[in-house]
């Protein structure tokens, strides 16, 4: 089998005599020492020169509508109101097939290109030449729990690393003190699936994702100790040696066993994030402009969110926007940004059954004002050309109504974009006049070629980044996927 990498594993050496309590340690040491020497050498081993070594993926939860967004579809303005008829029997999530429903929003053109996109994105028409729009994007079920994990991990059950895992594995770590893949989720709660999202599954626990919470009072949680008249920074100190101790004595018993040597490394990297974590999540040494390019609000987390707003929304996304510019900036490989929540009430997500023109205004605004600023603070700084964003959300909306003025699950057709790391803007990939499926049935993108196209940027044959697990050779692209060409600048 032809893997990516050969890792030194900690079963290696404690299988090769280093039974003791020491070995089991000096072990650790050396296996953190290698996968540290392996990303400083890790421009020598990739399968090609890479184009960028970072990536943020911009997630967008409970699907956003494409029709209102980013795919302008001026036939659905000509027949609103009439019946939608697309010349075949439509099976709908929760609904049958309402009227044809205009986008509540005015298109305009931006850019030199001339792109259409939404009044409630307009941001992002600052920045809409450098950002490849896929319109053809296909899932391949309607159900969000299967379809967000088909877009985190390439495969619609549980049980398979995030591609952030598996970028975390491919590349190492640029920063001892800082995880390699970090997840910024919606500060309301979880999305569908939860932490099976940015989950290593078999690969080593190193590469799990990091849940940060930009604005929280305790940003990540467990790190720091409780306020207590009992516990003292020396005593807290000697609990985790103490415990530390009990773990590698545990684990000396069980040399095949590798999970608690990777638990025993979180502690150390614990440690190491009081420092460095805290001061990338600090944005208060940010100058005024940058915090205002961002929307950032004086009251930061204490904004009133009590019903949907554009103020607010602004400021959650974009302060998660501007620490994960902080982190990439700190060596860390793979952000997750989450926008929206898993269900409940009142709404706070992109799942706009009942009302589309409620729920994604405020959504909308707010992230295409973090998008935006992102993607110019990034090119100022020189980190754009190898930094890629992906935009993506797990399936989009239908171009008819549900109720009145709701719209239904679309997982037939959507839309994703990708800009920086050698990406050149344009639209690729056109669905048809109503925004329902891809134009040409042959001519779809699916998730397996976004990843593929992502990992041959960071200079990996997506096909080579493999791991055997219960006898099969799996990857983040499964046995699908190809480079989408058109969308890299020569």
């Amino acid at each position: 089998m032809d893997n990516f990498r050969t890792h030194l594993t900690r079963r290696s050496w404690i299988g090769n005599g280093l039974s003791s309590l020491a070995g089991i340690a000096f072990a650790d040491l050396l296996s953190r020492d290698h996968v540290q020497a392996e990303a400083i050498a890790s421009t020598t081993r990739l399968h090609h020169p890479p184009r960028a070594k970072r990536v943020i993926q911009l997630f967008m939860a409970g699907a956003a509508s494409h029709v209102d967004t980013f795919d302008y579809k001026p036939l659905l303005k000509k027949q609103n109101g009439k019946p939608w008829d697309p010349g075949e029997p439509v099976e709908l999530f929760q609904s049958t097939p309402g009227a044809c429903m205009a986008s509540p929003w005015h298109f305009k053109p931006y850019g030199e290109s001339g792109k259409m996109i939404s009044d409630i994105v307009a941001p992002l028409g600052d920045v809409v030449d450098k950002i490849a729009f896929l319109h053809n994007v296909v899932a391949k079920t309607g159900v969000h729990s299967q379809a967000t994990l088909l877009q985190t991990t390439g495969f619609q059950l549980p049980g398979f690393p995030s591609a952030g895992s598996w970028i975390s594995y491919g590349l190492g770590s640029e920063n001892e003190n800082l995880p390699a893949f970090v997840v910024l989720p919606d500060h309301r709660g979880l999305a569908s699936n939860g932490a099976k999202n940015w989950a290593n599954a078999f690969l080593s626990a190193e590469h799990q994702g990091t849940v940060i919470r930009p604005g929280n009072e305790t940003p990540i949680r467990d790190l720091f100790a409780p306020e207590s008249d009992f516990i003292t920074p020396g005593n807290d100190v000697a609990g985790l040696e103490t415990l530390r101790s009990l773990n590698l004595a545990y684990a000396e018993k069980r040399a095949d066993d590798d999970r608690l040597a990777a638990r025993v490394r979180s502690y150390e990297l614990a440690a190491a994030m009081q420092i460095s974590a805290t001061d990338a999540l600090d944005v208060s040494d940010e100058p005024q402009y940058i915090r205002t390019m961002y929307g950032l609000a004086d009251e930061g987390s204490q904004i009133d969110d009590s019903v949907i707003n554009t103020k607010a929304e602004t400021e959650f996304f974009g302060r998660k926007c501007l620490v994960a510019r902080r982190l990439l900036e700190r060596g860390v490989r793979f952000v997750q940004v989450w926008s929206g929540n898993d269900n409940g009430h009142p709404r706070r997500n992109w799942d706009s059954h009942e009302n589309v023109q409620r729920d994604h205004e405020p959504l909308a605004r707010g992230m295409a004002t973090g998008a935006a600023a992102l993607i110019k603070d990034l090119e100022q700084r020189g980190m754009l050309e190898d930094t890629i964003i992906l935009w993506t959300t797990e399936f989009g909306r239908m171009p008819c109504s549900q109720g009145s003025k709701g719209r239904d699950h679309n997982p037939f057709v959507f839309t994703n974009w990708l800009c920086g790391g050698g990406i050149q803007g344009g639209s690729y990939g056109p669905s048809d006049e109503w925004g329902y499926k891809p134009q040409s049935s042959s001519h779809r993108t699916e998730v397996y070629d976004i990843y593929a196209t992502i990992l041959h940027q960071l200079g990996i044959d997506h096909t080579r980044l493999a791991v055997r697990n219960n006898g099969i050779d799996r990857r983040l692209t499964d046995v699908h996927g190809h480079v989408l060409k058109e969308v890299i600048a020569s």
